[in-house]
């Protein structure tokens, strides 16, 4: 497992995870994750949109107070260091009109999935920024298969719990598979 990168994006699911709140994410990705998040309080850098999307939905999934895990534990070190520009850049993208979820600095994969509108912010910022930097992500399978697609717009994933992450999406594509032959198999 590689070093986490402390100047990045961080996907809610690392905070959720760190959390516990993902019931198929093994022990050691859970610690792997609160890991990552102790890396980004305590020497790291956040890049969050200008509009507050990110913000808003870890506000969606985070406590901010009380006895807080450690994805808790960041989003209140977030809300504390948000405006200072020492630990956070807030990096403009723009909406596509009529398609508030998708943005102009964003390219549509030129194959395969899309990518989930939720998560398409987090994409857009590391898109914008000239920096380009990597996404925090710890057990979102759907990531895995998007790497390709994203790496040829300079978009770089850094997967907290790697091998894990890895055959999650290895299993997922397989059902699919089989599940799909199974459909042609119908007609």
């Amino acid at each position: 497992m590689s070093l986490t990168p402390v100047r990045c994006v961080v996907d809610t699911n690392v905070a959720t995870t760190a959390n516990g709140a993902n019931r198929d994410a093994p022990g050691a990705c859970v610690v792997a994750s609160g890991r990552a998040l102790q890396d980004v309080m305590e020497r790291g850098h956040v890049f969050l949109d200008a509009g507050g999307r990110i913000v808003a939905e870890y506000r969606s999934n985070l406590r901010a107070r009380g006895q807080p895990g450690p994805g808790d534990a960041f989003f209140k070190w977030l809300l504390t260091e948000e405006w200072s520009t020492d630990r956070v850049t807030r990096v403009p993208i723009t909406p596509i009109a009529r398609e508030p979820e998708n943005f102009e600095e964003l390219p549509a994969p030129s194959r395969g999935p899309a990518y989930d509108r939720s998560d398409r912010k987090f994409l857009a910022v590391a898109a914008a920024h000239p920096e380009r930097p990597p996404i925090l992500q710890a057990f979102d399978s759907k990531w895995w298969g998007w790497q390709a697609e994203l790496g040829k717009i300079g978009v770089r994933i850094h997967f907290v719990c790697e091998a894990e992450i890895a055959t999650k999406h290895a299993k997922k594509s397989k059902k699919a598979g089989i599940a799909k032959t199974a459909k042609k198999a119908e007609r």
